[in-house]
């Protein structure tokens, strides 16, 4: 019984240095940020490859200008291909505000968009909006969007 009580107090002692560090939510945000800013530029440089790279595999997007919903890397590969064989297509976007969960493996962020697509005279054509991106991490820690869902400006 002597040699019990010790054993359980180095036993509870050690099992309480094993609790998991607080995650730092404003940092993990931060982070967040960066990457959605990383892809925006990435989209410029027309890296089919790269651009992919940022979506989970399962992820979703909602395409409000077609009204179509599309599930999986396959069919938002093909939007991605058609949008950037459009001569004059030009995205790209900034995050305004974040949220990551306090386990630090999810997050979502409000971005502003600009899209410019010419027009049936080949003027450039913008359209603004807000677009929601979810983020998780995948098993190597890498922020990747599994949704993303926005809408238009109201038009003048």
């Amino acid at each position: 019984m002597k040699r019990t009580v010790p054993f359980l107090a180095v036993f509870i002692l050690l099992m309480s240095c094993n609790q998991p560090q607080p995650i730092d939510t404003k940092a993990e945000g931060e982070k967040l940020m960066q990457v959605s800013r990383d892809w925006s530029k990435t989209v410029a440089g027309n890296d089919i490859e790269k651009i992919m790279s940022y979506w989970a595999d399962d992820a979703e997007f909602f395409d409000n200008h077609e009204g179509k919903r599309l599930k999986g890397k396959a069919e938002i590969r093909k939007m991605v291909e058609e949008s950037l064989k459009i001569p004059g297509f030009k995205i790209s976007w900034e995050p305004e505000s974040v949220s990551v969960s306090a386990s630090g493996d999810m997050g979502y962020l409000v971005e502003r968009n600009e899209i410019s697509i010419p027009d049936s005279a080949g003027n450039p054509m913008i359209m603004r909006g807000t677009v929601v991106t979810i983020w998780k991490k995948d098993a190597a820690g890498n922020w990747k969007n599994v949704l993303e869902a926005g809408m238009d400006d109201a038009k003048q």
